[in-house]
């Protein structure tokens, strides 16, 4: 079906995740080692398996960061996320959601229908389970953070809510936790936001109060002329500038708060 001489094809076509051309970092990227493993998850679905990405030539143990997916599982683009912030000198989980499904289909049109049938309340204990998971690997310092996008910008808050021990969450315009979770924060926020995102951005006003009443350290962008996905640079959605000056803060943002002292960028000061 044509309308103007585009066909719908067409236009599925210019809507659908461009992951291989948008891709950063090969999978066989001889800097980094790669592989997909399980973890227990009792409170939740069971038997769960992520991708785990480190660094080659680190030496010594690294600080872990928890890399969540948006709502349509473990896909192409967040495996290359992981491999990215991998290259920033960190060890790297990202768990999929979709496992009870046997994991990411393929396409997203199914990985957003099979996301749908999951029991978010076990899907929430899986992601703190794979928190619990990267934080006990041997090679893992044993200090962590998250970075969510979309959906997992939502479970960096929540994980923000369950963990304690978290030092450092990121969230890319995710849903906030209910008010009365807020006082259990104790790590750090970095927030990201797009502006034209009414529908996540309606809950800003209420959380930010409750962070300020429970003394929570934060920091919170906004950026200009974006929408909702802005960062994910395989759809339409993406915009450049905003997107490499969000991910330059978050590095910094987790190499304050997660490095030695040597690797430590002055970022709340800066």
């Amino acid at each position: 079906y044509a309308v103007g001489g585009v066909t719908a094809s067409m236009l599925l076509d210019a809507l659908s995740p461009r992951f291989a051309e948008a891709q950063q970092i090969a999978k066989d990227d001889g800097r980094i080692s790669v592989k997909y493993a399980e973890y227990s998850s009792p409170a939740g679905y069971g038997k769960m398996r992520g991708y785990l990405v480190r660094p080659v030539n680190a030496a010594d143990k690294l600080p872990g960061v928890l890399v969540v997916h948006e709502n349509r599982g473990l896909n192409p683009h967040i495996e290359d996320i992981a491999r990215r912030v991998a290259l920033d000198n960190f060890l790297v989980f990202a768990p999929d959601a979709l496992t009870p499904f046997g994991g990411y289909p393929g396409n997203e049109d199914t990985a957003r229908e099979n996301f749908a049938k999951l029991d978010q309340s076990k899907s929430r204990e899986d992601f703190v389970a794979a928190a619990n998971f990267l934080k006990g690997l041997p090679d893992c310092t044993g200090k962590t953070g998250v970075v969510g996008f979309c959906y997992g910008g939502g479970i960096a808050n929540l994980l923000a809510t369950r963990l304690p021990d978290l030092s450092a969450a990121v969230p890319f315009y995710g849903g906030q936790p209910p008010a009365e979770d807020v006082v259990k924060i104790k790590a750090p926020l970095l927030i990201h936001y797009a502006e034209n995102d009414e529908r996540i951005n309606a809950g800003w006003g209420a959380y930010e109060a409750a962070l300020q009443a429970a003394g929570v350290k934060y920091s919170m962008f906004k950026y200009a002329g974006t929408q909702h996905g802005f960062n994910n640079d395989t759809t339409p959605r993406y915009d450049e500038a905003a997107a490499k000056l969000a991910w330059q803060r978050t590095v910094e943002f987790f190499n304050q708060n997660l490095a030695a002292a040597s690797r430590k960028a002055a970022f709340w000061s800066g």
